[in-house]
């Protein structure tokens, strides 16, 4: 499965607007944040930073800019990531470490739940999808990294220090 990655593409900004949505809702342009697995198109840190926000691009593969897991943000973006993750405990422990006092983490995927027939769930079939999700999954991942709260709304998963 490929993904259309332009920055530019109205579709593509407004597929990423519940988080780009929910940062400007939260923060001001002084607040500093991080687009965690931005990929070839940062299009959440192109919104953004459009809108005079602080946010840098990071991407193992893409923006591999190392010195920023040395720093500490308000908000960090993770949209399309986490279903990614080779080993989500690090990675997990990773972001929370990277969140400020009162931070957020605000993660899109697709959520699995049991009225899903997993067999034709389009989801599983792209390959670089190695780890899903259900609601429970994200209480589990609150506790255990020591985040303060978790919101589900769609697709959007929040997560507060």
């Amino acid at each position: 499965m490929t993904h259309n990655n332009d920055v530019d593409d109205i579709g593509y900004q407004q597929f990423v607007s519940p988080i780009t949505s929910a940062v400007m809702n939260d923060y001001s342009s002084e607040h500093k944040g991080l687009d965690f697995g931005a990929g070839t198109g940062p299009v959440i840190s192109k919104v953004l930073t459009d809108n005079q926000f602080n946010i840098k691009a990071y991407d193992p593969f893409f923006h591999n800019h190392s010195q920023l897991l040395n720093e500490t943000y308000d908000f960090i973006a993770c949209c399309e990531v986490i279903e990614h993750f080779y080993a989500p405990s690090k990675e997990f422990s990773l972001l929370k470490s990277l969140l400020k006092p009162n931070g957020r983490l605000y993660c899109m995927t697709d959520i699995y739940h049991e009225n899903i027939d997993f067999h034709d769930w389009y989801y599983k079939n792209d390959p670089t999808h190695v780890f899903f999700y259900q609601q429970q999954s994200f209480v589990y991942i609150k506790e255990e990294y020591g985040f303060s709260d978790v919101f589900i709304d769609g697709r959007l998963i929040t997560f507060t220090v």
